[in-house]
């Protein structure tokens, strides 16, 4: 096996003819400014051969798609293992995906509750306790004397397989008919079922109608399914075409009180997933979206066109009415000018929640809301839909029946509604005896491990049924990569991005063990990251440079940190040594002075009913160790609270008792790291308006004039002047069931995304695609004539930002990119001197050296009369504010006070706070 991974003439993006060597089986940090080619060499060059080889191993039909997969514009790599990527980006945002599920630990849970769990019944609570067959059997007289019912023999309940043995013995045992989802059907010789879908399978011992009293036929047939299923049987009544399915039965678990059975407890029955355990009522979801049915059909007695409030149609949702109307008039054989109210009940239903196949107004309308990036499409959507928590699973997602299985007094729900740190020691003292602890131990220790992998980085705080969606991307990629340590593999080749986003650096060393522990198992761990402690401890560093953009793509410096010497050339290096620091402020803004914004009562999540005071005009940081309450105060009650306030929306915000001095803030902007777009086709220059600048220039050209060509010729996004092919994209997307959808470069137009009319028009020598290819630094000596498009550009360059090329999609911006974007986008409008800008760790992706960049822009907001609250965790950024919130002192339960608060120097002296404590560290800071 090669010690190295070697990479030779590395060219894609700004890589200038990279070549090096990356020990195997170490942890190595590649580090640099933002846009320097990190990421390049990580995960466009290294992880992508690593991806393309990987699908070079798989069958001929996978092969197909290889010659459109872009394969690294690299000359040859060598010791290259197989490759995963840990990255921040969500791969999902499925409601379902939750902590639990994507670590595993819920796959084990749903295992251990199906083998021994203790069922109660789920109307009077009590143990389900076993019954004679007697008392069976006079139950099930009681219940279907004189009524035609088949008696079923339930052998599979939702399981995959085809089944075949099971088939063909219940043939040989003489019966020759099986209801198999759902249906009777006659059992063949070789019979088998489709191997990979779910079925219910139960075999029809007889159809009769059992008579009052004693019955010896119905005797015999339920003794004999009793015998063939060992104590498990089911009626189906015939007489209602078996809606509502067959009822179960069982001699081990029954509720003699509530005449209620239950059947063999499987994992499916603890899945909300899974139809077998997910609520009825919510599907599993937990939340109900509620519609104002009456606001939406205004005119039933008019065909539904005509029938809807004309404020249902928003962007341009008009045609998902029509499309949705015809799919109902074909399924349910009406006319399109049929009134409301002489609809098929059933199409009214589907109408509104769908049935599968038919996406109904309520997922139409979920799907806009999440995915628009307009607020007044958001407003709209809320008045006609707004969420809750299901009634019939009170947001516990399963079944009453599944709810009603307990271990320890504790139900699977209550389980994962525990955070770790407090399910550590619950699993720990959990102990069973005899075979339930040979049945238990071997899930209970994958249980234990996972939770003990996940509270190690720094994750106690959260709760394990925690949405997916809704986590971090520095705590969605410490989740993933618990998991991946929990798998245990050896000799694979790990790509990590920025892990230690959103980490105090009180627990920073939990995370850098994790990696090393990767390490440890013979696996080689690549990290791009700007942390200084990661970077100290890591066992090879490679830092990039020397600049950004086209003044990167090299390595300035390489090997252990201890031995890299005459590097003048690194900028890391620097910094590191001290020759480079970002000074602590002789002066700040009084906060003593400054008007204030009240909440009091905070008393949402964890926080501990605090009264915190933002004062106005400054520059102010929320801090404190993970799950300490900061994005609940900063995002849930005061952005929630103002944003409803001023622009009139109903964002359910956390609790809180009042708040005081709104009136002296009119506008409040979140500037997050979400992206620019939500397609290839976003770019900073469409974000920022410039392209609308650029088209109109265009378009003033003489050749435009001539042939007659509008600024919208010169829009990637309208027909005329784009590519048809790609349809302006540059790009096609290519769907492949087995992986992530990947986008390819157009055949067409080769990226450009016009057609060669179009790009025959040239301003100063170039065509609108060449502008686009440029650098926002370069672009600024382009338009140094054009003053509108120019001072645009310096505020981008100021940013940090003059490497971005002004048509780069924004699906290849990284988050803190984006965020430096919007921060730029805000301070080309014009100040109202009023606005509260909110950020969440606007230092995600930045190097030291753009961290002055950043404080410079932001501080360019604050002097304009704004305010500037940044929940944040990087020291650089702390020592600069003006006014300190730190809450804690842990996260979860032991959380949501405010330890300390005053100025960086006023915190670096509370002894309690562990903000304070790394800030006494920070040079300078005793003569700030």
């Amino acid at each position: 096996m090669d010690e190295f991974i070697e990479v030779r003439g590395a060219r894609e993006h700004n890589l200038k003819n990279l070549s090096l060597k990356i020990p195997r089986n170490q942890v190595t940090v590649i580090t640099g400014l933002s846009g320097s080619g990190k990421s390049s060499l990580a995960f466009d060059t290294i992880y992508a051969e690593g991806q393309r080889r990987y699908l070079e191993s798989l069958s001929s039909y996978a092969k197909q798609f290889l010659e459109k997969l872009k394969k690294p514009d690299v000359d040859h790599i060598s010791g290259l293992s197989p490759a995963i990527a840990i990255e921040q980006r969500s791969v999902t945002h499925n409601p379902r995906s939750t902590v639990a599920t994507v670590t595993e630990v819920y796959d084990y849970l749903r295992l251990l509750f199906a083998k021994i769990g203790i069922p109660h019944c789920p109307s009077c609570h009590e143990p389900l306790q076993s019954q004679t067959r007697e008392d069976l059997l006079k139950d099930l007289l009681a219940r279907f004397a004189e009524r035609e019912v088949q008696v079923l023999a339930p052998l599979a309940r939702g399981r995959k397989g085809e089944f075949q043995k099971l088939l063909q013995d219940s043939l040989k045992k003489g019966f020759d008919r099986a209801r198999i989802d759902g249906s009777v059907r006659l059992i063949k010789q070789d019979m088998k079922l489709r191997k990979s879908v779910r079925h219910d399978i139960e075999i029809v011992i007889d159809e009769l109608t059992p008579l009052k009293g004693e019955d010896r036929r119905f005797r015999n047939s339920v003794v004999c399914a009793l015998d063939f299923t060992k104590g498990y049987i089911a009626i189906l009544e015939k007489g209602n075409d078996g809606r509502g399915g067959p009822h179960f039965f069982s001699t081990t678990k029954t509720c003699a009180k509530c005449q209620i059975s239950l059947p063999d407890l499987t994992p499916n029955m603890f899945s909300f997933n899974s139809p077998y355990g997910a609520c009825t009522k919510c599907k599993g979801l937990g939340k109900l979206s509620q519609i104002f049915t009456k606001g939406v059909i205004l005119a039933p007695q008019k065909p539904l066109m005509n029938a809807l409030n004309k404020d249902v149609f928003f962007s341009f949702n008009k045609y998902f009415f029509e499309d949705l109307l015809h799919d109902l008039t074909e399924k349910y054989n009406f006319e399109w000018d049929t009134p409301y109210q002489d609809w098929p009940e059933d199409a009214k239903e589907v109408f509104f929640l769908g049935d599968g196949d038919i996406p109904g107004l309520v997922e139409e309308w979920e799907r806009l809301f999440h995915e628009t990036n307009s607020e007044k499409v958001r407003a709209k959507v809320r008045k006609f839909l707004r969420e809750e928590t299901c009634p019939e699973c009170a947001g516990k997602r399963l079944r009453k029946e599944s709810l009603g299985v307990l271990i320890e007094k504790k139900n699977i729900a209550e389980i994962t509604a525990l955070p770790i740190d407090e399910a550590v020691p619950f699993f720990r003292d959990l102990h069973f005896q005899g075979v339930q602890e040979m049945i238990a131990e071997p899930i209970l220790r994958e249980v234990r491990e996972r939770l003990s992998f996940l509270l190690n980085i720094g994750l106690g705080y959260l709760t394990l049924d925690r949405t997916v969606a809704t986590l971090a991307g520095g705590e969605l990629q410490r989740i993933r990569l618990a998991a991946q340590i929990g798998l245990g593999l050896t000799g694979v080749l790990y790509v990590l991005d920025e892990p230690s986003i959103g980490l105090h650096p009180r627990d920073n060393g939990k995370l850098l063990d994790s990696l090393e522990k990767l390490r440890d198992l013979k696996n080689t761990v690549l990290v791009v990251e700007h942390d200084e402690e990661t970077i100290r401890r890591a066992d090879h560093v490679i830092d990039l440079g020397p600049g950004a953009g086209t003044g990167g793509g090299e390595v300035v410096a390489q090997g252990k940190l201890a031995e890299i010497k005459g590097c003048p050339r690194s900028l890391t290096l620097k910094y590191l040594s001290g020759e480079l620091s970002i000074g602590v402020p002789r002066d700040r803004k009084d906060s003593r002075k400054a008007p204030k914004l009240v909440v009091k009562g905070c008393r949402e999540h964890n926080l501990k009913n605090i009264d915190v005071v933002f004062p106005l005009g400054l520059f102010i940081c929320v801090t404190g160790v993970s799950g300490s309450g900061k994005s609940t105060l900063v995002h849930d009650i005061l952005y929630k609270e103002l944003h409803n306030r001023i622009w009139k929306t109903e964002y359910k915000v956390g609790a809180f008792e009042t708040l005081k001095g709104a009136e002296r803030i009119d506008k409040i902007i979140e500037i997050d790291q979400a992206p620019i777009g939500r397609s290839p086709r976003s770019n900073p220059a469409t974000y920022t308006d410039i392209f609308g600048f650029i088209r109109k220039l265009y378009s003033d050209m003489e050749l435009s004039k001539l042939r007659r060509y509008s600024q919208s010729r010169f829009s990637f996004n309208l027909k005329g002047g784009r590519c048809e092919n790609c349809r302006g994209a540059g790009s096609e997307k290519l769907e492949m069931s087995f992986m992530p959808d990947l986008f390819v470069i157009c055949e067409s137009c080769r990226g450009k995304r016009y057609n060669e009319p179009t790009l025959e028009v040239r301003y100063q020598g170039k065509n609108i695609a060449e502008v686009l290819d440029l650098s926002v630094r370069e672009a600024i000596g382009f338009f140094a004539k054009l003053s509108m498009v120019r001072e645009r550009l310096e505020i981008l360059e100021a940013a940090g930002l003059g490497y971005l090329k002004l048509g780069q999609s924004s699906t290849t911006l990284s988050g803190g990119e984006a965020q430096r974007i919007k921060i730029a986008a805000e301070l080309i409008k014009k100040a109202t001197g009023k606005t509260l800008y909110l950020l969440d760790e606007p230092t995600t992706g930045l190097h030291f050296g753009d961290i002055r960049h950043l404080l410079e822009a932001l501080f360019d907001l604050r002097d304009q009369g704004n305010t500037v609250v940044v929940i944040e965790h990087n020291l650089d950024v702390i020592k600069m504010a003006d006014h300190v919130i730190d809450l804690g002192p842990e996260g979860g339960k032991d959380g949501g006070r405010i330890v300390a608060c005053g100025s960086p120097e006023e915190v670096a002296r509370v002894a309690g706070s562990y903000t304070g404590q790394f800030l006494r560290k920070v040079p300078g800071m005793e003569a700030g």
